[in-house]
Order: structure tokens, then C-alpha cells, then sequence
């Protein structure tokens, strides 16, 4: 069975400043003995840097079973995402974390790398990736609550866009708001949560992975890092698989109760669409799961503020002094400067990592 002995200790350390200096260290983290996929991600950094999305497999290429781990699906969220594969890289180097030889990991790191570089959520055309895995060659899905509140999401005076928002939750519930502004649309670029026309940079990094390692194949264990959701410090294991298929079984076997379901209504989160799970759901077997590993910080009305006024800055030519000051609020929200929040973030990833493992081995 494997083990994961993580007496190394909870280095915050490990937060990196920028993309560039993650992805280096990341990089240097590898050492040259290991081979490392790097995808090239149209646009350059603040600074004109290259972007890449880079990806390592650790263990025995014939490995049945994987262990994927994948950082910045949500460019800016790839702040937290890069910390703890750095600290499981360091834990594997240091012989803390042992795996078996059928068990293999695959790290996917900046899955979105421009957004990591910018500050933001999503890449250069305004796509959210984790609303993204739907089939462009039909009608892309409809989110008829969003266009009535599309106006509202623009308005420059805050306490009237939440007054908007008060009077369509009082009238429809919580619920039906969150999922109005969150659950994905596919009409307008400027906007949140935008699924986009076509398929973005990481989901093709994803689909030619899944078929480069035959992922299809293997007993795969998906965590997927996120941060801005929940409550704060706390990981919630969150499971968007069908409540009565055999992943959400598999997730409540390896990870328990903690386990949470959107569709039950039990998660921090509601239902979504063209959720990146769902490009890995499509190739599972009955042993294996996708989680995403959400990270809390603040309320959801805060959450939605700041990413409100980046995608009215983004809107807007001419004022890149002010984007560059929001990018410090969106960080602030997606990976809070405290202490605490990074030790908590690390010890729960060296958790459920530890737990992906084990349910891989039994």
C-alpha cells in the first residue's frame, strides 16, 4: 500500500510571487533526471514572457494507476495550485511520499498560464476553462438568468448591482442566483464565466495528455486545485460526478464523508456547465474519480465583486494602472498573503493526496 510519511515541515515559503518565478521553481523543483512536457500558450506574460503549461510523470510509464494533479485550471488560482505540487515534489524527492511501482503521478501545472501571469481567472479571449468542456459542434447551452442579469454585472455603482441582486434572490432563491452568474454562459466574452466558442489551451493540453499516457486505460485518482470558494482555509472536496455513479462512489470510499456534492445541494458550489471534470468523466473507469480540491477564502458576494470589477476593467481600453492595482485585490481573494490560510492549504493537500493514494492501492 502506499504511504505518505509528510514529516517534512509546512513550508509557506513555497507561494510563489509571480508565474515566472513558480514556473521556475517548479521546473528547478524536477531536477534533470525527469522529463517534463512543456505547452506552449499563445500570449506573453506582463513582463513579455513566454507561457507554457508544463506537465511531468513521476513512476513507471506502464503504471495502471495515476494520480493527477492539476494547478491553475483558474490562472490566478494557480498561485495556491503551484505551492502544493512544489511541497509534494519536495515530499516525493525526500522520500515522505512513497508510492508503489503500478502507481504513477502526473503533475499539470498553469493550466491556464496566462490568467496565472495576469492575475486573472481566465486566458487572453476571457474563456473560463472549467466552463469549457462542451460540444461546440452543437447549440452551446443557454443561461437565460444570466442575460437578464448581464446589465447589472456592468454597473459601475456597486450597491446598486447588489440591490439588483437582493431583488432576484428574493424572487428566485440563492441558489438560482449563484447559478445565474456563475453556472456558465456562452454569450458574452466581456463577461464571468464565459465557456468561450471553442476549445481553450488547457483542454486541449488535457485531451492530448489523456491520449499521449492512454489515461483511458488506467485507474486514474484526478485532484483538481482551486481556491475563492468556501470557507476559509478549509479544502472542500467537492464531486461533480452523478450522485448514483460508480465516481461518486469511489470519491466517498477513498475520501469519506467529507465529500461533497453539488447536485445533492451539499457543496459550497452549485451545479455548473462544461466543468473540465467532465473531459475526465468521459474516459473513467468504475475505479476511478475527479475531485476538485477547493480552497476557501471569502464570502461568495466577495468573490463575485472582485472578479465583477476585473472583467469591468478588462472591458475597458486604456486603464492598465488600474488593472494592475485590481490584479492585487483578485490575488488578495484567490490567495490570501496570510500565514495561517498557506499552512492550511498545504497540510490539506498533503491530506487528500495522501488519501487519492491510498483509495488508488486498495
Amino acid at each position: 500500500m502506499s504511504t505518505c510519511l509528510p514529516v517534512a515541515a509546512i513550508d509557506t515559503a513555497l507561494f510563489s510571487a509571480s508565474y515566472a518565478i513558480g514556473r521556475q521553481r517548479w521546473l528547478a523543483a524536477l531536477g534533470k533526471s525527469v522529463r517534463c512536457l512543456a505547452y506552449p500558450c499563445p500570449g506573453t506574460g506582463p513582463d513579455g514572457e513566454a507561457l507554457f503549461t508544463d506537465t511531468v510523470w513521476i513512476g513507471s510509464e506502464d503504471a495502471e494507476k495515476v494520480v493527477v494533479l492539476i494547478a491553475g485550471t483558474h490562472g490566478i488560482e494557480g498561485f495556491a495550485g503551484s505551492a502544493i505540487e512544489l511541497d509534494v515534489l519536495h515530499l516525493i524527492a525526500g522520500g515522505h511520499i512513497v508510492f508503489p511501482a503500478n502507481t504513477a503521478v502526473l503533475m499539470l501545472h498553469a493550466l491556464t498560464p496566462w490568467g496565472f501571469a495576469w492575475l486573472r481567472r481566465c486566458d487572453a479571449d476571457g474563456v473560463d476553462l472549467n466552463r469549457n468542456v462542451v460540444d461546440f459542434g452543437q447549440a452551446l447551452p443557454e443561461n437565460a438568468a444570466y442575460e437578464l442579469l448581464r446589465l447589472a454585472l456592468f454597473l459601475a455603482d456597486a450597491r446598486q448591482r447588489q440591490s439588483t441582486f437582493a431583488e432576484f434572490e428574493q424572487q428566485h432563491g440563492r441558489v438560482a442566483l449563484e447559478k445565474a452568474i456563475s453556472a456558465g454562459q456562452y454569450c458574452d466574452p466581456a463577461g464571468p464565466f464565459y465557456g468561450g466558442k471553442c476549445p481553450a489551451h488547457g483542454r486541449l493540453v488535457v485531451d492530448d495528455l489523456i491520449g499521449k499516457y492512454a489515461l483511458q486505460q488506467r485507474d486514474l485518482a484526478v485532484i483538481d486545485l482551486h481556491t475563492g470558494l468556501g470557507f476559509y482555509g478549509y479544502g472542500e472536496i467537492i464531486c461533480d460526478h452523478e450522485p448514483d455513479s460508480a465516481g461518486t462512489t469511489v470519491a466517498q470510499h477513498w475520501y469519506g464523508d467529507s465529500v461533497t456534492l453539488p447536485l445533492l445541494g451539499t457543496s459550497s458550489s452549485v451545479p455548473k456547465t462544461g466543468l473540465l471534470d467532465y473531459a475526465w468523466h468521459a474516459i473513467m473507469n468504475e475505479h476511478s474519480c475527479y475531485i476538485t480540491l477547493e480552497f476557501g477564502t471569502f464570502t461568495t458576494d466577495q468573490l463575485f465583486e472582485v472578479l465583477l470589477r476585473d472583467h469591468q476593467l478588462w472591458a475597458q481600453a486604456g486603464n492598465d494602472q488600474a488593472r494592475l492595482q485590481h490584479g492585487k485585490l483578485m490575488l488578495r481573494h484567490f490567495c490570501p498573503n496570510d500565514q495561517a490560510w498557506q499552512e492550511m492549504v498545504l497540510f490539506r493537500a498533503r491530506q487528500v493526496f495522501t488519501q487519492a493514494l491510498r483509495g488508488l492501492s486498495t
